[in-house]
């Protein structure tokens, strides 16, 4: 498997694949980092062009997964190595809670230590659910979502795609948070937040207006 990054979040996914036991042939992909040595920890290639990658899975291992945060770029990565011929593969450490009764996770999914997702839940393509957060039951998260450490969506809320749920923020039940939303850290939302905002603050009010899509 290609761990799309070599710094920052792509190492979380590095200890995943520790965990679940695929170290072997695993490589990371890093076109942008001049300082970046060729094997990384003195064990995993990392690859830095296009025609690397396209032999990589044609004659390696025909999955990545997205070792970078940002929704937008995450959605940018999956189009470019679906575009190369990949196969977008989920890493769930074997440390996180995942409901056994209708819970749903996305192709390309980065589900870290500590995080609990409940029956029912629904969450899609290429999310990032970081440390120790909780997504209770009937929670539905759109594509290229972000859960940051410690926030918490609560019973039949509605993440919309491309929305970054900051960290130890909370969002109430039944509420519905709109596409490229940004809430801040600690935020509580009490109230359905439209796209294209930010929201902060104990209630969650709009701080600014829009936030663009890129």
């Amino acid at each position: 498997m290609i761990i799309i990054g070599a710094k920052g979040f792509a190492k979380e996914l590095l200890e995943i694949a520790a965990q679940n036991g695929e170290l072997e042939n695993l490589a990371f992909y890093d076109d942008i980092s001049p300082d970046m040595p060729a094997i990384l920890y003195g064990r995993f290639p990392v690859l830095r062009n296009e025609a690397s990658v396209r032999k990589y899975f044609a004659e390696t291992d025909p999955r990545f997964t997205i070792g970078i945060g940002n929704p937008l770029l995450r959605k940018k990565m999956y189009d470019l190595f679906t575009g190369w011929g990949g196969q977008c593969t989920a890493t769930i450490s074997r440390q996180a809670e995942i409901g056994s009764f209708s819970a749903a996770v996305g192709e390309g999914c980065n589900i870290l230590s500590g995080a609990k997702i409940s029956n029912g839940a629904s969450i899609g393509k290429a999310c990032i659910v970081y440390y120790n957060s909780i997504i209770t039951h009937d929670v539905t998260a759109g594509d290229f979502v972000e859960i940051s450490p410690g926030a918490v969506l609560l019973g039949h809320c509605h993440i919309g795609d491309y929305t970054h749920v900051g960290g130890g923020a909370i969002v109430l039940p039944n509420l519905t948070v709109g596409k490229h939303v940004k809430i801040a850290a600690g935020a509580v939302v009490t109230k359905d937040v439209p796209d294209h905002v930010t929201v902060a603050g104990v209630p969650a009010v709009i701080k600014n207006n829009p936030v663009t899509n890129g």
